[in-house]
């Protein structure tokens, strides 16, 4: 099995880093944060333009996707510099309306391909809440075989990063979709959301240790950097395995789900609101081979970006929380990253289950 990224995606990988470089990510989200969502939506359609969500959505809707691997590495980018918006779960939405089809994917799919449409969204058995529903243009939410879409965000929960405001989604809402297919749609979305997030947890514990790794060479005690003391290396040793070891886990699964959407019959179909299969709908039904690598992944870079940030916390020192420091946004999204979408506990479960 071949790890080993195509010289186009690695520069696909550095035209995004390049791009969030120069887009001053920490004043995105301080802006994100205080309720204007201006500067993040400025930069969302930026990140459209060099095809970031089009990954997630079929050629048929003005898309190019779905593309696993490359959604990984535009993942680990967007984790690495913790862009602000509810990624992982428009990628996700991408899947679940592709696996619907009918008019709600004729509808939003070329609107998430090109920027248009920011879209958050819940689904049974991951929790009630609908990460940065206030920013998004549309919220969906699944409920057995009926997708509906919510009338509005609802009321927003206290979250443990204030960049990733969480909402349950006002009840009701007409149906825009039922049946099998919205079943089978809604795992494969539900795997997508856990891949992506499993990419932004190892991109955010990778800069975390970049940072960490800076700082310890520029603070000195006893007269000699803090960086040169045996502990301390050993503590970034440990956190760097973590990240390394996730990495080809992530791919791995990026793999299956690749193979999932190249398998003969995949994707076929053209879908209507009534149920009837998707145009995804032959690799939703089918995503139950890849979620396995999807837990596996998702546990193994969720605990390596968690404890990326809690050796940062450490060897920060007393300034490593406070929120004048960059450095805290990226800690405070660490953990919430490990258990949005699969929690350790769950996805050790599924992994171990096959």
């Amino acid at each position: 099995m071949r790890f080993l990224l195509t010289d186009e995606q690695r520069e696909f990988g550095r035209s995004l880093d390049a791009l969030l470089t120069a887009a001053d990510t920490p004043a995105v989200l301080r802006a994100w944060a205080a309720g204007d969502h201006g500067p993040g939506r400025a930069l969302w359609g930026r990140l459209a333009d060099a095809g970031v969500f089009a990954l997630a959505v079929p050629e048929a809707y003005g898309g190019v996707g779905p593309l696993p691997v490359e959604a990984a590495v535009a993942c680990v980018e967007l984790g690495r510099h913790a862009v602000p918006g509810p990624v992982a779960e428009t990628l996700a939405a991408g899947v679940l309306l592709a696996g619907a089809g009918g008019p709600v994917a004729e509808k939003w799919l070329p609107g998430i391909a090109s920027g248009a449409a920011v879209v958050s969204l819940t689904l049974e058995g991951y929790g009630p809440y609908a990460p940065d529903a206030d920013a998004a243009d549309a919220v969906f939410t699944v409920t057995g075989d009926e997708l509906r879409l919510a009338p509005g965000p609802g009321e927003p929960s206290a979250s443990a990063d204030p960049a990733r405001r969480l909402f349950r989604p006002e009840p009701g809402g007409a149906p825009v979709a039922k049946g099998p297919a919205i079943r089978a749609a809604a795992r494969a979305a539900g795997d997508t959301a856990a891949f992506a997030t499993a990419a932004l947890a190892l991109g955010c514990g990778e800069e975390l240790l970049r940072a960490t790794v800076a700082y310890v060479k520029q603070r000195t005690q006893f007269g000699v950097p803090v960086g040169s003391f045996q502990a301390v290396k050993h503590r970034l040793a440990d956190t760097l395995l973590g990240l390394e070891f996730a990495r080809p886990l992530l791919y791995g699964a990026a793999v299956e789900l690749a193979s999932e959407v190249s398998r003969p019959g995949a994707g076929a179909g053209a879908g209507s609101a009534e149920g009837s299969p998707g145009a995804g709908a032959g690799s939703a039904e089918g995503s139950s081979g890849a979620g396995a690598a999807v837990a596996a992944a998702k546990v193994a870079a969720g605990e390596a970006g968690y404890a990326a940030a809690r050796t940062a916390l450490q060897l920060h020192g007393a300034i490593g929380y406070t929120e004048e420091l960059d450095l805290a946004w990226w800690l405070r999204r660490a953990r919430p990253l490990r258990d949005v979408w699969g929690t350790p506990s769950a996805c050790r479960a599924r992994a171990l289950a096959g």
